[in-house]
């Protein structure tokens, strides 16, 4: 998915949001008003910052510190270490030092290229574009140092602005017909493609289900437990649990039947999103997404 959280398009409808985009832009050197620079520019960062999470610095950082942690539960199972024990417990403590300084270093490298260069413009620009009443398409993860899941506050949210007042319109003609010249100036606004019913279905139901087949183990367990108890006791009672065998199995279908609805819902919904990158793409203002298709931007749906 290449949604952008804001389109150029949109950026320039508003020309105090264009001016202060144009603005930030000089500062960083790149046009945020460009969405394929600003397509560009997210692509070659999100790669650096995974860069910097895999730096050596991190991994024997967390190498180091699992070493210290652990070294001192080895004592009580090694008699060599035990006969060593001062020397032991000071090479805990120095690995566990070296691994949070090391673990704190990869974090502090990782924050300020997050923090700092372009995309701390770029979310200057989104900021100022949400202060303005421009609707934020969504916001990756990454963008603000969240989670992949996308919880937390992050690392660098989207600043808060106050709100702006919207533009003052402009003065109606005194003609009574527009002249060709200023009909052919105003943009005609690209339509937001409609929300099918099976995308909202979708927006309903993604969090739902799930349980099915931990349901239908557990009913199986309890049955078999039933009938061992019956075979072990001598008595027949336990054999009624072999009536739990059957609902198991109408759970199982039931799960399989709305896993299936939900695959074909969840096809329509990333067909929808397509149509909405393309509809972007021409100049549409994109509304807000739900997060069941916020998922599905950022690679996390099922």
């Amino acid at each position: 998915m290449s949604l952008l959280p804001v389109s150029g398009a949109a950026l320039r409808s508003d020309a105090r949001v264009r001016d202060a985009a144009r603005d930030i832009g000089a500062r960083y050197g790149v046009d945020y008003t460009d969405d394929a620079a600003v397509t560009e520019l997210l692509a070659e960062r999100r790669k650096a910052l995974e860069a910097e999470q895999r730096r050596p610095a991190a991994w024997l950082g967390l190498l180091a510190l699992m070493a210290g942690l652990f070294l001192p539960f080895g004592i009580s199972m090694s008699p060599a270490l035990d006969a060593h024990l001062f020397a032991v417990l000071g090479a805990a403590a120095a690995l566990t030092v070296i691994g949070v300084a090391l673990v704190v270093h990869a974090r502090t490298q990782w924050k300020r290229a997050l923090r700092n260069g372009p995309l701390a413009g770029y979310r200057e620009v989104l900021g100022t574009a949400r202060a303005h009443g421009i609707p934020l398409a969504h916001i990756p993860p990454w963008l603000e140092g969240r989670t992949t899941s996308g919880g937390g506050k992050g690392a660098a949210p989207i600043p808060t602005y106050p709100p702006v007042e919207p533009a003052p319109a402009a003065p109606a003609e005194t003609a009574t017909a527009p002249s060709a010249t200023a009909t052919a100036s105003v943009p005609v606004p690209v339509p937001v493609p409609a929300k099918p019913w099976a995308v909202s279905r979708y927006e309903q139901t993604a969090d739902e289900g799930g349980w099915h087949d931990e349901a239908g183990c557990l009913l199986i367990l309890v049955g078999a437990g039933g009938v061992t108890w019956a075979v072990t006791v001598g008595t027949g009672v336990g054999y009624a649990a072999l009536l739990l065998v059957p609902l198991a199995v109408w759970i199982w279908l039931a799960g399989h039947r709305q896993g299936r609805e939900k695959e074909a819902l969840r096809e329509e919904a990333r067909q929808y999103v397509k149509e909405l990158e393309a509809a972007q793409a021409a100049g549409a203002r994109v509304p807000e997404l739900s997060p069941q298709l916020r998922e599905l931007v950022d690679g996390h749906g099922h």
